[in-house]
């Protein structure tokens, strides 16, 4: 007796089982990957690191990264400690260093903290982790850390270089998928470098951060003191999600800065 193929059981069937190999098949390559994948992230976040404290193979009117090969010869050469802050309510609980973080979390880097995960632990009411990474430069010492919000499509992230007085010395921005020639430009130089000496205390000591403004009356952003950088035009729901991460995650910091005028 001859099968019939065009009865509802049988695109049942053949559809569950092309979901079975397809489902079968990308865990596969997920898994097969997931080793690359990870190396990739935690090149990337050196890279980024490296950028915002002026380790970089910038030329002209480029944003460069120092290449992947060179990433973790800098990292270790210019990056001189690693530094947990557990922080609850804006006061710091407990300070770790790289070893001490290490040791406590299967060996883990803390450069490879996930700042979305910590912010989302603060929200919950939970104490949340603040990786900072100190770096010496041609005599100089730098205090990265990484800083993450919302544009007006999705993610956006950054890492700030700031000196001991909290006066910016870098910054490194990306995003997940802002609009390209627009919110997409906190990636570009023209925007990043003028962060360069901007401070983030007033003189009293107090934190106030960085407006990205539509209204500065500094577009040749001579001032360092008005706590504001020019907008990028078109661009307004991305250049608040960057006021708001500045302001918002640096000031968690400010007590580490505190203390260490203090020592």
């Amino acid at each position: 007796m001859e099968k019939r193929t065009d009865k509802n059981s049988y695109t049942i069937i053949f559809a569950i089982g092309m979901v079975l190999v397809v489902g079968a098949l990308l865990a596969y390559l997920a898994s097969a990957l997931k080793p690359m994948i990870t190396e990739n992230q935690r090149l990337e976040k050196q890279q980024n690191i490296l950028y915002a404290m002026g380790i970089n193979n910038n030329e002209e009117g480029s944003a460069t990264f120092v290449s992947t090969d060179e990433a973790p010869k800098k990292f270790a050469q210019y990056i001189t400690e690693q530094v947990v802050l557990e922080v609850k309510n804006g006061k710091i609980v407990s300070e770790l260093s790289r070893e001490e973080y290490k040791e406590k979390n299967a060996g883990q880097e803390p450069y490879l903290i996930d700042v979305k995960k910590q912010q989302a632990r603060a929200k919950a009411g939970k104490n949340r982790k603040l990786p900072l990474f100190v770096g010496e430069k041609d005599g100089e010492k730098f205090y990265i850390a990484p800083i993450r919000g919302k544009g007006l499509w999705d993610a956006i992230w950054g890492y700030v270089a700031m000196d001991e007085n909290m006066v910016v010395q870098g910054v490194y921005f990306d995003h997940k998928g802002e609009t390209p020639g627009l919110g997409a430009n906190i990636k570009q130089r023209y925007f990043m470098d003028d962060f360069y000496g901007e401070h983030l205390l007033t003189e009293s000591g107090a934190f106030k951060g960085i407006t990205i403004s539509k209204t500065n009356a500094d577009p040749t952003n001579a001032d360092k003191e008005d706590y504001e950088i020019d907008a990028i035009a078109g661009a307004t729901i991305t250049g608040d999600g960057v006021t708001a991460m500045i302001k918002k995650d640096l000031k968690l910091y400010l007590p580490y800065f505190q203390n260490l005028k203090n020592k």
